[in-house]
């Protein structure tokens, strides 16, 4: 007997889709498999065992390859892949020192449901993965908290958040490398931000997409 609803087909796990003559955008449900894919694509690259690419760039929840010689023959590649989710100690991890003083404590606090003093212990506890960068040189997305964890952005953005200002806004955390407009949740401030953006290093960002993260509470480490 025909059921009168037959399941639907699973949905893809992601879609490849050439962007020019020379370059593949995959497009993935969520920044987890997005962090996921750009692993996979770094560790067949490494092994051998990817096309060449000129560069690898990711999104949110996208991940663009540029440089590709048949964006059609990668796509039908890559369709294909089993891939991994990444571990929690997959990689080596960038320690940044924190105080947790900002100015938007006390509102995180009363969202998370907990003291203003509890939310540095909280947020330190996590590790967290650079999804991509954007916004302005150095400044990495961080993934890791959970979903309990998430806060909106300001209703009002700030002129100008400084140097520094660790904030929080959505699913991701971050670090302001220099002083620039925001409306992300200030909670705390790396007391020197300098080398997360350094021009005259060799690999300028010190947060790359991929990279590890931990918060390393400035009275933890004393």
């Amino acid at each position: 007997m025909t059921p009168e609803h037959p399941p639907r087909s699973p949905e893809p796990l992601l879609e490849a889709r050439p962007a020019g003559r020379h370059a593949l955008l995959v497009e993935l449900p969520d920044a987890e498999r997005t962090a996921a894919f750009h692993a996979e694509l770094l560790r067949r690259r490494a092994a051998g065992a990817l096309p060449p690419v000129a560069e690898i760039v990711p999104g949110a929840r996208t991940v663009l390859l540029d440089g590709v010689r048949d964006p059609d023959a990668l796509a039908r590649r890559v369709a294909g892949w089993e891939i991994p989710p990444i571990t929690a100690d997959d990689g080596d991890a960038v320690d940044l020192p924190v105080r947790y003083d900002g100015p938007d404590l006390a509102d995180v606090a009363a969202r998370w449901g907990v003291a203003p003093d509890e939310v540095g212990a909280l947020h330190a506890s996590y590790t967290y993965r650079v999804a991509f960068c954007g916004f302005a040189p150095g400044f990495g997305y961080l993934t890791g908290l959970p979903p309990e964890r998430h806060v909106p952005r300001r209703a009002t953005p700030r002129t100008r958040v400084p140097a520094g200002a660790v904030a929080l806004a959505g699913p991701y955390s971050a670090v302001y490398p220099r002083a620039t407009p925001g409306g992300w949740q200030l909670i705390g401030t790396m007391p020197d931000p300098g080398p997360l953006w350094d021009p005259a290093r060799e690999r300028a960002a010190l947060l790359t997409p991929g990279t590890r993260v931990r918060f390393v509470r400035v009275e933890d480490a004393a």
